[in-house]
């Protein structure tokens, strides 16, 4: 465990290292307060909350689907770039295991997609308290942490989908184009049963919070949370079957 948890730090510290870690995290806090700011100074009769306004903001219908993307941005090249760049033979020849690296570079991917969704609700907090004020109201905290999982899932899905494109291909380019792609079809619904063994309607489980509607007749909240699964095990066993496998030279 401890040699696993060295090799997620190492990478990590990689991530950290790039002149453009810190991009994502600077274009949440722009738009999180710019946005508060114009809704304060042009948004009329819109009285909002800070509650409220960080629910909106970090939802997958606000910005929650971008932070999806900025993180298929950064982590879609994750394993490719090693493959370009010829080091991941430095990285074979220390003894530690394929499955233990591949799993290592998928922690680190999730560790910062975790990153940039609490740093969404924080900086949205912060915001919405300057602009609007902290007024709570009955079930804020539950509505909050309902958002902000269902974006995490969301996310945690779509970013797995990229790091699979990204061992399949080798090129970082095609794992973030196929990656956002899946993004802007997530909101695309077929009307027909069929449909909701598919990916895309079932990554949005936010659909399911106050007695919302699904979108096709016959899905609940257990049955979509079953099928991401079963996708996310398909998803990591494509790309640790294929990285395993696979002839780095």
């Amino acid at each position: 465990m401890r040699s696993f948890m060295n090799l997620v730090t190492n990478e990590w510290l990689k991530m950290s290292k790039k002149r453009s870690f810190f991009i994502p995290y600077a274009i949440i806090a722009v738009i999180s307060v710019t946005v508060a700011w114009v809704i304060n100074r042009w948004g009329g009769n819109m009285d909002l909350s800070v509650y409220e306004y960080t629910g909106m903001m970090s939802s997958i219908d606000g910005f929650g689907k971008f932070v999806a993307m900025l993180a298929i941005i950064f982590t879609a090249g994750m394993v490719s770039k090693e493959h370009s760049q010829g080091t991941i033979k430095f990285l074979l020849i220390r003894g530690q295991s394929r499955v233990k690296i591949l799993a290592s570079k998928y922690a680190a991917a999730l560790l910062f997609v975790l990153t940039l969704i609490v740093w969404l609700h924080v900086t949205c907090f912060a915001s919405g308290a300057l602009f609007f004020g902290i007024k709570q109201s009955p079930g804020v905290w539950n509505d909050m942490l309902i958002v902000g999982g269902s974006t995490l899932v969301y996310s945690i899905v779509y970013t797995t989908l990229a790091f699979m494109m990204g061992v399949l291909t080798r090129s970082s380019g095609a794992a973030m184009g196929l990656g956002m792609m899946a993004v802007v079809l997530s909101s695309i619904v077929i009307p027909k049963s069929f449909y909701k063994y598919v990916l895309f309607p079932n990554v949005n489980l936010s659909v399911y919070s106050h007695g919302g509607q699904p979108p096709i007749e016959g899905m609940t909240l257990p049955f979509s949370i079953t099928v991401l699964a079963i996708y996310l095990i398909l998803f990591l066993g494509v790309s640790f079957v294929t990285f395993k496998r696979r002839d780095i030279a």
